[in-house]
């Protein structure tokens, strides 16, 4: 009996079987289909456009046997995260997708469109271009969001004294890649939930736009505590004292793995929750959303002027040495 070998698609054929359903028409003037799209903008100056590209390559950021429903969901839930970082409202969004030969099939293709338009569809958010050519798996999204001008929260506004918070548990990054790449035998509960969390991080939207006129600075953590309060830290020319004794670690992730998941949570990465610096005199605020329910967020350390001028990240008063601070596409 002879196999019927899957037909592979033309540029213009993916095109127009599986990403131009996912234009909306909010906004959209013109969406997929000519050399560029055309949005329409508010007609006044009280909103700002925010922008930012992500690209995520196999092996390095989604594991080989991944299906294409899950790399579509990872690929748009990080670009969101990065709207959430700057309190921005997400709109827009383009896909540049390389994709080898053999994958450009009915099956792999309608996956990945279908994972994409779930995730688009919950955070009203259009396709409105991109490109497609053959080549290695990656997958690169540039992010259109907006903001009220001069709201957006940025990484270089924190200042000595304000209090260093986080969004919810850390270390869950990690400990799914080390499920991924079978490193420990846990318990199909603990995969379940952690696979989720890689696969389908959730973007703190909402949360964002709550801290912009609360946070003076914020960053999503994606490659580790460590190394993104860092970039806090340079961009607004203090340092950090955290304390590891407060950082949030989940249960499971503890028992997976107890002597590692402190390390998992503070250089692991993956884990998209928000890192962000509160004035004092707000932080009674932001501290009765958490006792109210409102939010999951925990204090976990305090920003303090500069020692020698350096702007560092300390660990229960210890500086992180160089090699433990997380993760670096060149490192």
């Amino acid at each position: 009996m002879l196999q019927t070998i899957p037909k592979k698609a033309d540029e213009f054929e993916i095109i127009e079987s599986y990403f131009k359903g996912l234009t909306a028409q909010d906004g959209v003037l013109l969406g997929i289909g000519d050399d560029a799209a055309i949005l329409n903008l508010l007609p006044d100056l009280n909103n700002q456009l925010v922008v930012a590209t992500d690209t995520l390559v196999e092996h390095i950021h989604f594991p080989s046997h991944a299906d294409s429903y899950q790399i579509a969901q990872r690929a748009l839930c990080v670009n969101l995260s990065d709207m959430a970082a700057m309190g921005a409202n997400p709109r827009w969004f383009t896909l540049s997708l390389s994709l080898p030969r053999k994958l450009a099939t009915n099956p792999w293709l309608k996956g990945f469109s279908a994972g994409l338009a779930e995730v688009a569809d919950e955070f009203k958010c259009s396709l409105v271009g991109g490109d497609t050519t053959s080549g290695a798996l990656s997958i690169s999204i540039t992010m259109l969001g907006e903001v009220p001008s001069g709201s957006a929260i940025t990484r270089g506004g924190a200042n000595d004294g304000d209090f260093i918070y986080v969004s919810g548990a850390l270390g869950d990054g990690a400990a799914a890649l080390s499920v991924i790449q079978g490193n420990k035998n846990n318990k199909s509960i603990e995969s379940e939930r952690l696979l989720k969390r890689f696969y389908r991080p959730e973007p703190k939207i909402e949360f964002g736009i709550k801290l912009r006129d609360v946070a003076s600075a914020c960053i999503d953590i994606s490659d580790g505590l460590v190394a993104d309060l860092e970039h806090v830290c340079r961009s607004s020319g203090v340092s950090a004292y955290v304390s590891t004794r407060d950082v949030p670690i989940n249960d499971d992730v503890k028992t997976l793995c107890e002597a590692g998941s402190l390390e998992w949570a503070l250089f692991g990465g993956d884990d998209y929750q928000l890192c962000f610096t509160v004035p004092e005199h707000l932080c009674e605020l932001v501290d009765g959303w958490s006792a109210d329910g409102l939010l999951d967020l925990k204090q976990i350390g305090r920003m303090t002027s500069c020692k020698d001028g350096v702007p560092q990240v300390f660990l229960d008063g210890s500086i992180v040495i160089q090699e433990n601070r997380g993760f670096d596409h060149f490192g």
